[in-house]
């Protein structure tokens, strides 16, 4: 329990000195436990790495009795996603003004068009990405246009913490799983299995 003003107070705190080591480690037999439980705000400055991803949320629709449930949108990139309307002027064109620090945190920009209302055929994006903006053109004067542009990270942290997204796993976890049952294996398959030892009581006890 910390108390008391300062940020700096610590309620719980682990450390490791070897690569593939755990500070802390949580773990529920029962698929509707949690491993590690949170009531607040969470930071984190390294990276998350997780099975899947979702937000939980009281039902819009009936709060008392319902949850919402929707899963994270994810890609092997570090891809960060902008989108708003527009609404054409009358040369059936837009520009579109990005935050002034979109082109230094984004790189390899891709774009996508929709046209509401009527179909526009000529539709497209007659200027990239440049100082910030772009320009959409090709449409009927007073059309009303979605756009959608997405940059991959390119600040300082994204360069040097690239995703991996395929690797080998390490000697020590081949042969293992970290979700056997949907290989068709047993839970004993798992990654850390027998580094816990409460399986290994478990075990005995049959």
């Amino acid at each position: 329990d910390a108390t008391g003003n300062s940020g700096s107070q610590i309620g719980v705190f682990g450390r490791v000195y070897s690569a593939g080591a755990k500070a802390i480690y949580g773990q529920s037999d029962d698929p509707s436990g949690y491993a590690g439980y949170f009531s607040g705000n969470v930071h984190i400055t390294g990276n998350l790495s997780k099975g899947s991803g979702s937000f939980l949320i009281d039902h819009p629709l009936d709060p008392a009795n319902k949850f919402l449930s929707h899963s994270f949108v994810e890609s092997p990139d570090m891809m960060n996603i902008y989108n708003g309307n527009a609404t054409l002027n009358k040369d059936g064109e837009a520009w579109i003004e990005l935050p002034e620090w979109f082109g230094v945190l984004n790189k390899d920009f891709r774009y996508q068009l929709t046209a509401i209302g009527t179909a526009a055929p000529g539709l497209y994006i007659a200027r990239e990405v440049k100082q910030n903006k772009f320009l959409i053109a090709g449409g009927s004067p007073g059309q009303k246009v979605s756009w959608q542009v997405t940059g991959v990270r390119n600040d300082p942290y994204a360069q040097a913490h690239r995703i991996v997204v395929e690797e080998e796993k390490p000697a020590a976890e081949r042969g293992k799983y970290l979700f056997p049952e949907g290989y068709g294996q047993s839970r004993n398959q798992a990654i850390g299995f027998e580094k816990n030892p409460n399986n290994h009581q478990v075990i005995g006890n049959h």
